[in-house]
């Protein structure tokens, strides 16, 4: 394959980027080279490995006789006639006269005296850009000029993603320059390539797939290179797959180096009179996943393990036993929630069931956040460093300075995908002994697909919750268009006659004019008034209350509360209700406008029911757009919706629907997502990479670490977390 000719660069504009001069000067940096930072093309291989969008074909001129409507095409001919026009609206009008004596007429709306100078009459021009009418008329609508004497391209011209104040021409000419600098060497080892799935023998080098990937010979469909499944693509799919496992099998290398505390529990220690006090026995899947935790406990290393399980599956218990189990070994333990309301709803169970069993050895459950009071939060703080706060429950303020632990010993972080990087460290960092790192346990109420736990969580070990406990009631999933909103809120007021209590979820606070959207405010209102004259089953008016985000914590608190101790039938909420709220009475959860919802947080709100032995409901209120439709992916996620309760499913589906970044919702997090590879369709590669990446680090680690660093570069930090 040859190496692509890079096009001719204007000197002024398209200079390299500059490194800094001999004496240690930094050179100004151009609005280009700026952009680029921004792109986080800095290195001769980031540029290599910016990929185009799609290509022109500016390699032969069309004959207007062989175009098609709605073709990309390069024509050229001679300018007939060039007018600038009032109306409808001020616009540059061309006629271009072309070889095959059709027509074509060149419209721009926005131009410059550039255009009408390359377009003066008499003038020959190339233009390239979409065609439109047929032979009685073609129409290029803000075409690209080219001059007509200047030597055609030897391949397709390719378009990249780009930013503001970066021009094609710049990045095109950069791109090149870095290709030709580039190492683009092998790291791959020969046998492994010999086994690579998806592509033909013997595979395409690096080199050859960059080549052609950037700049397609002449004679190539332009759609050739933008199908995934060509071998040139295969092979980058496999070089980023293989880098991104030999990453974590690098993590995971690393942790084996790390001390931990060695936590053993007593044979009848607290871990096993706290199970002999809950009022309900252990799923097996719970026993299973507490003897998994148990056991990396007693190791040396530290333990990196995430517990998933699907809504209401018993996280929380589990999590008791392994805060049990280190407080047993005479250590602390710390819990760390993304919200208030979600970190109080594990306080108060965790009160309960290990206040009892701590107090006769003068330790206690320590409650944590930003919006304590001074002297409650001087308190804890005490707690903490002495050591009488056995465990620590809380949100980010767990992870602040002036949070001193006496001996941490376990770092438990509940919905981790809402944390950064910065933040899983910052609780690790806080065992109180610098020779030892805390044991670090992450929960999930988002059940990991496997291609995702074979890629971006392969050095996690995974403890699964796969059964619900027993009395878990079935939940009934209903779409129903909004015009039918009276039938709902007559169900609701069944409902709360008869005793039940009912959740009414919106996506808003307040009424916005960007969004014809219900807000909670509106529908609060129009539930009290629609609920007004009646009782429960214990003849009480009917309370409505109201709960989102803005409410100063003591409020939301108190309503939560009031809710749970049934004095609210109805609670209208934002989505800050969709984890850590645990109401067995509720029996009827209402979304409105479930379409604007993503699938993963419908599944969450809808686990909010269920809870108890009553049958439940959730009613997914849509509203149809123009037309009287729904998008096609809102569709995809209500019809998931209906058809299972089953959050793998949903999770897989979830993941089909929006890829990995967008699923784990933390872009930010520092994860080093895929680019080119595709979770669903590259199961192949996936596990090719899984096979040879610690073969590589075990017999070739110098290859290894080469190709590591042309992958991920800087973003190796991340991977401690």
């Amino acid at each position: 394959m040859r190496t692509p000719t890079p096009p001719t660069a204007n000197p002024t504009t398209d200079a390299a980027p500059r490194t800094a001069s001999a004496d240690g000067v930094e050179p100004r940096v151009s609005g280009p080279q700026r952009a680029l930072r921004r792109l986080g093309l800095v290195r001769p291989i980031d540029l290599a490995l910016h990929l185009p969008l799609r290509y022109e074909d500016l390699t032969r001129v069309r004959p207007l006789a062989q175009a098609r409507d709605g073709d990309e095409a390069l024509i050229e001919g001679e300018v007939l006639v060039r007018e600038v026009q009032q109306r409808p609206r001020r616009q540059l009008v061309a006629t271009l006269a072309v070889a095959d004596g059709g027509r074509c007429t060149l419209r721009f709306f926005t131009f410059y005296p550039s255009h009408l100078q390359a377009l003066a009459p008499g003038a020959r021009v190339r233009a390239h850009g979409e065609l439109r009418g047929s032979w009685a008329g073609w129409t290029m609508v803000h075409p690209r000029l080219l001059k007509a004497d200047a030597p055609l391209p030897a391949g397709l011209t390719p378009v990249y993603p780009s930013t503001a104040g970066l021009p094609q021409a710049y990045l095109r000419a950069a791109v090149a320059r870095a290709l030709a600098q580039a190492d683009l060497s092998e790291t791959i080892p020969p046998a492994a390539l010999a086994e690579l799935p998806g592509t033909a023998a013997p595979p395409w080098t690096l080199q050859a797939a960059l080549a052609f990937l950037h700049q397609p010979p002449a004679g190539t469909d332009p759609a050739q290179p933008q199908d995934r499944t060509h071998p040139a693509w295969v092979r980058l799919k496999a070089e980023e797959l293989l880098a991104q496992q030999l990453a974590q099998e690098q993590a995971r290398r690393a942790r084996g180096t790390r001390r931990a505390p060695v936590l053993h529990a007593a044979t009848h220690g607290l871990p096993a009179r706290l199970c002999a006090a809950l009022p309900f026995a252990l799923t097996g899947a719970q026993q299973r996943a507490a003897a998994e935790i148990a056991a990396d406990l007693a190791r040396p290393t530290p333990m990196h393990r995430l517990l998933q399980g699907d809504v209401g599956s018993g996280k929380t218990v589990v999590a008791a036993l392994a805060a049990a189990h280190v407080i047993d070994a005479g250590w602390q333990c710390a819990l760390m929630a993304p919200t208030e309301i979600l970190a109080e709803q594990h306080f108060g169970k965790l009160v309960q069931w290990l206040e009892p069993l701590l107090a006769p050895l003068g330790r206690r459950v320590v409650w944590l956040t930003g919006s304590q009071r001074r002297a409650e939060r001087a308190a804890a703080l005490q707690a903490i460093a002495s050591g009488a706060a056995a465990l620590v429950v809380g949100t980010h303020a767990v992870i602040q300075e002036e949070v001193a632990f006496a001996r941490l010993g376990l770092a438990i972080v509940d919905e981790q995908h809402r944390f950064g990087v910065a933040q899983r460290l910052a609780l690790r960092r806080k065992a109180g002994d610098d020779t030892v790192e805390p044991h670090l346990l992450m929960m999930s109420a988002t059940p990991i697909p496997r291609t995702l736990a074979m890629t971006l969580y392969a050095d996690l070990d995974i403890s699964t919750l796969d059964e619900l406990p027993p009395g878990r009631s079935p939940i009934v999933t209903k779409l129903i268009n909004a015009q039918r909103r009276d039938e709902v809120i007559a169900r609701i007021r069944t409902q709360v006659m008869q005793g039940r209590q009912v959740y009414w979820v919106c996506p808003l606070i307040e009424d916005s004019e960007a969004l014809d959207l219900r807000a909670a405010t509106a529908t609060h209102a129009e539930l009290q008034a629609a609920l007004a004259d009646a009782c429960d089953a214990q003849g009480r008016p009917v309370r409505v209350g109201l709960l989102h985000a803005r409410l100063p914590a003591a409020d939301k608190q108190a309503i939560m509360a009031a809710f749970a101790r049934g004095e609210l039938a109805v609670l209208v909420s934002t989505t800050v209700i969709e984890v850590g709220v645990d109401v067995p009475n509720a029996s009827l959860m209402v979304i409105e406008h479930a379409e604007r919802f993503g699938l993963s947080q419908l599944h969450q709100l809808r686990g909010r029911v269920g809870r108890g032995s009553v049958a439940s409901v959730c009613l997914l209120l849509y509203s149809p757009g123009d037309g009287g439709r729904v998008s096609e992916s809102a569709r995809a996620r209500l019809r998931a919706m209906v058809e299972t309760t089953d959050g793998f499913e949903i999770a897989r589906r979830d993941l089909a629907l929006r890829g990995p970044g967008e699923f784990l919702g933390a872009r930010q997090s520092g994860t080093p997502l895929l680019r080119f590879a595709d979770l669903a369709s590259d199961e192949a590669l996936i596990d090719w990479a899984r096979r040879w990446a610690p073969w590589m680090w075990l017999h070739q680690p110098q290859q290894a670490q080469r190709h590591l660093q042309r992958w991920l570069g800087g973003k190796l930090d991340y991977l401690k977390a």
